[in-house]
């Protein structure tokens, strides 16, 4: 039997932790071929096989079920015994981070991210999806770093950090035959609107409330996504609710114009989430630092 190497032990636990080899080898700061050299080695030194690749993961044995109490345990003593914390250096990691947010964060958040990447951490990888009903447990299990947007869902079991307020503007073309000095309660119930029903976004606050206040939306049109909005909106005589920030991007991009709302709409707050089995993981610490430093009171 082999000399069991203390580097194998933080493969095991990261691998017990995450299902994944390639998600072990990022957060040990390492390439993929050493965590599975490491793997193979402790293969051999139990005995057995530790993990097998199954539809959900790389799943524990029985045998590594029954040992890890005692490596996470001898694991953590080492990593408390290090006199030098672990340091995230960005301009020397070769990390991918995957962020989930809606389709406003992405046009209104990820220029400046990935601009602030180039300059900083110029090996470092962004890879976003959309969130959905599946960004709890993808947070969970270490396949996302972080959340971001408007996401109630995650409130509870997580932790999270308010990055700015959010309110909402109402969109209509530039060229709108009857909406140019501004939109009242009757024009607004008078014309036809489309919907967004993406998630993350906060728009179901806007139904909410609209709602108790008994408006009428004159609904023409529903759509997945705010990504294209601003083009039907600008061809047609539509209205569309957006937040705001977005309507400022969108507004310096295509001919539509903003308006404040005729009704009084309230602000909700845009916010990072993260999982407690992450919260100390140094790449993960930077990652929310840097979206707090960036966007944090926007």
């Amino acid at each position: 039997m082999s000399k069991l190497d203390l580097d194998w032990l933080g493969v095991f636990v990261e691998v017990y932790k995450t299902q994944s080899v390639s998600l072990a080898a990022q957060r040990r700061g390492m390439a993929q071929a050493n965590a599975s050299i490491a793997l193979n080695k402790l293969r051999r030194h139990f005995n057995d096989r530790l993990f097998c690749r199954t539809s959900r993961g790389m799943e524990p044995t029985p045998r590594a079920k029954a040992i890890y109490p005692e490596l996470l345990e001898a694991w953590q003593r080492v990593e408390k015994a290090r006199l030098t914390p672990e340091v995230f250096d960005p301009a020397k990691a070769q990390r991918e981070f995957r962020i989930c947010m809606s389709d406003i964060s992405e046009v209104v958040l990820l220029p400046a991210l990935v601009n602030h990447l180039g300059r900083i951490g110029p090996h470092i990888r962004v890879e976003a999806e959309k969130a959905s009903a599946l960004s709890r447990s993808r947070l969970e299990s270490g396949d996302v770093d972080l959340a971001v947007g408007f996401m109630p869902d995650l409130e509870a079991g997580f932790f999270q950090q308010a990055l700015f307020a959010q309110d909402f503007v109402v969109m209509a073309s530039r060229e709108h035959p009857r909406i140019q000095k501004g939109l009242t309660k009757h024009r607004f119930e008078a014309e036809g609107h489309i919907v967004v029903t993406t998630s993350g976004t906060g728009h179901s606050i806007v139904d909410k409330v609209l709602g108790r206040q008994q408006v009428q939306r004159r609904v023409v049109l529903r759509v997945p996504s705010f990504l294209g909005v601003a083009r039907i909106v600008a061809q047609t005589e539509l209205l569309v609710v957006v937040p705001r920030l977005l309507g400022d991007v969108l507004a310096s991009q295509d001919r539509v114009r903003l308006f404040e709302p005729p009704w009084s709409l309230p602000k909700y707050k845009v916010k990072q989430h993260w999982h407690e089995r992450f919260h100390a993981d140094p790449g993960n610490v930077w990652l929310r630092q840097t979206m707090a430093q960036l966007f944090a009171g926007r």
